[in-house]
């Protein structure tokens, strides 16, 4: 009976390490993969309390998660702790401390008077080589082993989930610089843009309003006309000018959504575009869908490319974006169509040019699937299906 015992207990633990580890492979965001690793780890080990700190280089936490302590609690023990007494330790000593009370340690400095008491603690560093991203805390463990604190198995069980935790914390680290880079490479984009667009229209303001200047007394009929495409280069060129600035602000996907920072980049550039005589831009969004962060950027930078493609290219009247969830995909994603009324092309005569080879290759870097449907004086229909969580 014993032993029976003793394996579905074996079974319970490796089922909850398996989901703890799954988490790290599926496409859930960082906060979500540590929180499971850190409820995963107090289960483990029976800790009564639990903590995952990552430091924000500047002394303190830029994250710290907490398990076994009411939100009043939480309140009242005050601001996110300092890396003093055995918190600072963890930042700085790559092994793991195990205690049977962390209190008598010389290395303990205090905590706020509304903390939970703790004795037994075992803290395992978060490490990516020789660099420590963070660390796991546990406190008090019941029942306690046999010299009445952790055991080595439990600092055995942690040290694997802390190796866990160091691949999504590693994951999150590029994603971040992915989007810095991202987004310095869609600045460099936009300021050819504006050089290529903007420039050009000034230039011709500039040759045609000299024309006109000495065309006022010699042939005022010409001069009028002169002035007159003045008129119509300066207009489009404000038009340029404030959808260039548009795209330049950066969409808060992180705060915003992906459907609400889509919808506020369509709202910017029809007020720019359709103000000056362009195209009416128009968006429309069903159920929204839940996908992965850099899923996210996918979409809105095929919606920001097949966007620019059809407001410099395409002549149209109208463009509409819409997204969707995907609720035909068996796991879930979305759906993105960018559709415009306007002359269309042939995709074969485009080649590499109009942002095609680049949404491709966007929408395969997550699994996705890009299709254009357009022929001359038909207009063009670009849509991105994306997977959701997992592809």
């Amino acid at each position: 009976m014993a032993e029976k015992c003793a394996r579905a207990a074996a079974l319970a633990a490796m089922s909850e390490l398996s989901e703890a580890v799954l988490a790290v492979t599926r496409h859930l965001d960082t906060s979500a993969v540590l929180r499971t690793i850190l409820r995963t780890a107090r289960d483990l080990v029976g800790a009564e309390y639990a903590a995952l700190g990552v430091p924000d280089g500047a002394g303190s936490f830029a994250r710290f998660l907490v398990e076994g302590v009411s939100d009043e609690q939480w309140k009242a023990i005050g601001p996110l702790p300092r890396q003093h007494g055995m918190l600072g330790v963890m930042m700085q000593d790559p092994h793991p401390q195990r205690l049977k009370d962390v209190t008598a340690d010389p290395r303990f400095g205090w905590w706020p008077a509304a903390h939970p008491v703790l004795h037994g603690f075992l803290g395992v560093p978060i490490r990516d080589g020789d660099v420590i991203l963070g660390a796991l805390f546990m406190g008090n463990t019941n029942p306690v082993g046999e010299d009445g604190g952790f055991t080595e198995d439990d600092e055995a069980l942690l040290k694997i989930l802390a190796a866990h935790a160091a691949i999504a914390l590693t994951h999150a680290r590029l994603y971040e610089r992915e989007r810095e880079l991202a987004i310095t490479t869609e600045r460099a984009r936009l300021a050819r843009e504006l050089h290529d667009a903007v420039a050009q229209k000034i230039f011709a303001l500039r040759l045609t309003a000299q024309a006109a200047s000495s065309l006022v007394e010699s042939d005022p009929e010409q001069a009028r006309e002169q002035l007159a495409q003045v008129g119509a280069l300066a207009t489009e060129a404000a038009a340029e000018l404030s959808t260039a600035v548009g795209e330049l602000r950066t969409p808060d996907l992180a705060g915003d959504g992906l459907a609400e920072a889509l919808r506020k980049q369509v709202a910017v550039i029809d007020r720019a575009r359709s103000s000056h005589g362009g195209p009416r831009v128009r968006f429309d969004c069903g159920p929204s869908p839940a996908l992965p962060p850099t899923h996210d950027q996918v979409v809105l930078r095929v919606m920001q490319e097949a966007l620019h493609n059809a407001l410099r290219h395409a002549g149209a009247s109208r463009i509409d974006v819409s997204l969707h969830a995907a609720t035909d995909r068996p796991h879930g994603g979305a759906r993105l169509v960018v559709k415009d009324d306007g002359k269309g092309f042939d995709p074969e005569a485009a080649g590499r040019g109009l942002g095609l080879v680049s949404m491709r290759e966007r929408a395969d870097s997550v699994g996705g699937r890009l299709t254009v449907c357009t022929q001359q004086g038909q207009g063009t229909v670009i849509e991105l299906e994306v997977p959701g969580g997992r592809s």
